[in-house]
């Protein structure tokens, strides 16, 4: 059985993502992260993003990378403990040098989040969801 997920994203610069991300307040695992990668660990059930340089991940994918300024090729959300934290996480994201695409707003009346992109163009959902608000089947 599966024992663990991974994302793995192509970045142009490993560095300036590992301050981007480090500004949002994911951890950057160190032990597993040199000059040609770095990991990223996101959440109380530690999720894993591992960053590669394009040409690492063209090269383990034999396959083109998604033109992020044309498509998206994923959207990774994560979710917030409060409206606030929505709104937190837009703000260090637009102060580290990513692009909001998706203003903090409500949803479907019971939904508040947000999406930014990060310096290369990977797009980011946070999601506070008010369980207490969402409409019962």
């Amino acid at each position: 059985m599966t024992k663990q997920f991974w994302i793995n994203l192509p970045v142009k610069d490993i560095h300036k993502s590992k301050e981007f991300y480090a500004k949002l307040g994911f951890t950057i695992n160190t032990r597993h992260g040199n000059h040609d990668q770095a990991q990223l660990i996101i959440g109380d059930h530690n999720a894993t993003v591992m960053l590669f340089p394009d040409s690492t991940f063209k090269n383990f994918t034999q396959h083109e990378i998604v033109d992020t300024k044309q498509a998206t090729e994923v959207l990774l959300s994560i979710d917030a403990e409060s409206r606030t934290e929505v709104d937190e996480m837009a703000k260090k994201a637009a102060e580290a040098g990513g692009t909001i695409f998706g203003e903090p707003a409500v949803s479907q009346g019971w939904m508040y989040g947000c999406g930014f992109s990060d310096l290369d163009g990977h797009r980011w959902n946070v999601l506070y969801m008010d369980l207490s608000k969402m409409p019962k089947e």
